[in-house]
């Protein structure tokens, strides 16, 4: 194409472990760098063929300097254990100098003084860490500044929590790159692995590429926090969002759980004492074994065990509503003599509820505030823990945390599947990138007739089409319910894409694509041949 190629417009095979597929600066399965032209059977995105290398001047950072300083920080406990050990592999293969400048054309910062040469992204891209912080300052005056944190005799707390692909650039270059430049090095950088969803990378003809937007349309971001902290810990194994165990987990777990504490005590209080708790607790023993949890679950967020520091409080949660289903303060309320007897139970329910959300806080900060709001207390912190709030009048209770319903699970999925809106052919087209005609015969586009079709429950779009390819049917899930009925499909020639791997999706599979243009909702165009042709036609 006559263009110099950024890094991530190649892609090839790994030199270093063997992956396929890999950009041209690092590789995602091993996190390893190299130079695209380190790939071996490297491949340009843009046209297909292989790129020919050709000289050009680059700056480069002499990584190798800061050796000995990188290794001391290393092994004084800043990086995981599984880290360090990464790491002790690329000290022994010899730290490379870094090249840090790309070809025009290229996105970021241009070199001063050098016409067509750009900064690499990944020198670059952490200094964004420092400029936020410095707009931060700005926009809120107090709030302390870039040298507070990061000047070279700071003692503050500065931590990065990273992906497991990018760690080369956050314990290697990053660091190297701020003592460089007269800086300290962060406290601490912290690996995570890889989220899946459904046990598969994201994807977006799967529906599970969720943008944060898209899921915010549809659910609350306090069940999807809850549930990744279920699932995270201080490695950096990846984790799954398996969508159905999310809706059991969440509907289980926080609602089912620890909002019903609240909700199975506060009623009580609100209708027979105006709102107001007892004066004393009913149960100070178990409150104290609340309170002596704390100090368990603070040292599990603060080692990033996450997934414990769930476990143990929703242990606490079973703990809480097995003391209130003990005392069945609803039994206890029919008779008037019990009634003092029902605001000390429900009083200690309520307390019990308010150390859980101390606990949670970290977790689900905006249920925090409204349960704030609730007990009619200023923010709670972690050593609020330590006094419970008696003869004090609460709020009316208002619902918290609501289930999930399935129904809105799939309408993420839904909106999250890839489309592909026809766009309007520009003036200067031919510039566009040309594939090869062997590419285009190895789309095996066929003419089918459509025998059945139905609506797919639960999908707003989905269409359930069955057709023949002649000898052969294929169920295909064609996303074009805003323009056709499914009854008007039936006996229709469309145009299949049949070779195709079928798609396993939460509605069935599909074992094609039908062709269509347009840009979508109501205006989508099914593709269809000439009078004449007959299914499991090839077309060409």
């Amino acid at each position: 194409a006559g263009m110099f190629l950024p890094d991530r417009f190649v892609r090839g095979t790994c030199p270093h472990c063997g992956a396929e597929d890999q950009a041209g600066d690092n590789c995602e399965v091993c996190s390893r760098t190299y130079s695209p032209g380190d790939l071996i059977d490297p491949k340009s995105v843009v046209s297909g063929t292989t790129p020919v290398q050709r000289e050009s001047e680059h700056f480069f950072f002499r990584l190798g300097a800061f050796e000995d300083s990188l290794r001391d920080w290393i092994s004084a406990g800043h990086v995981d254990a599984g880290v360090a050990r990464k790491l002790d592999e690329w000290f022994e293969a010899g730290l490379q100098d870094w090249d840090i400048s790309r070809d025009a054309p290229y996105f970021g910062f241009e070199i001063p003084g050098a016409p067509g040469k750009f900064f690499y992204v990944w020198l670059d891209a952490p200094i964004g860490y420092m400029a936020s912080l410095v707009n931060l300052a700005r926009r809120k005056p107090g709030t302390p500044g870039l040298e507070t944190f990061f000047a070279a005799d700071s003692t503050a707390d500065v931590y990065h929590f990273i992906g497991k692909d990018i760690v080369y650039f956050h314990t290697l270059f990053w660091p190297a790159v701020l003592e460089g430049a007269g800086y300290r090095k962060p406290t601490g950088v912290f690996v995570h692995g890889f989220l899946t969803i459904n046990g598969q990378k994201m994807s977006k003809s799967y529906g599970t590429f969720i943008s944060a937007a898209t899921y915010l349309e549809e659910l609350d971001p306090e069940s999807l926090r809850y549930y990744y902290a279920c699932k995270l810990g201080s490695g950096i194994d990846d984790i799954d969002l398996n969508l159905e165990d999310f809706v059991a987990r969440a509907n289980a777990d926080p609602v089912g759980k620890f909002v019903n504490i609240a909700s199975r005590c506060a009623g009580f209080i609100s209708r027979k004492f105006d709102g107001r708790l007892a004066g004393e607790l009913d149960n100070p023993k178990l409150y104290d074994e609340f309170v002596a949890a704390g100090d368990h679950i603070a040292a599990c967020y603060l080692g990033r065990e996450y997934s414990r520091a769930m476990r143990e409080i929703m242990r606490l949660a079973d703990r809480a509503n097995q003391y209130i289903d003990e005392h069945k303060p609803w039994q206890l309320a029919k008779n008037e003599s019990q009634l003092p007897r029902v605001q000390a139970v429900c009083t200690q329910g309520i307390n019990l509820f308010r150390i859980l959300m101390i606990y949670l806080k970290p977790t689900l900060p905006g249920v925090a505030r409204a349960v704030e709001d609730f007990l009619n207390v200023e923010p709670l912190t972690w050593h609020d823990r330590s006094t419970p709030i008696l003869g004090t009048v609460i709020n009316k209770f208002q619902p918290l945390m609501t289930r999930i319903d399935a129904r809105a699970v799939a309408r993420v999925v839904e909106k999250s599947m890839q489309t592909t809106p026809a766009e309007p052919a520009s003036a200067d087209s031919d510039a566009e990138p040309k594939i090869s005609i062997d590419t285009f015969l190895g789309v095996d586009l066929r003419v089918a007739e459509v025998v059945a079709a139905e609506a797919v429950d639960g999908a707003d779009k989905l269409i359930r089409v069955t057709v023949s390819l002649g000898e052969e049917r294929r169920t295909v899930l064609a996303g074009i319910r805003t323009a056709y009925d499914p009854q008007s499909l039936i006996g229709r020639q469309v145009i299949i894409v049949a070779n195709l791997e079928p798609r396993k999706m939460r509605f069935g599979t599909s074992e094609g694509m039908l062709l269509a243009a347009g840009p979508g909702d109501q205006d989508i165009f099914l593709v269809s041949p000439d009078t004449g042709a007959q299914p499991g036609m090839r077309v060409r």
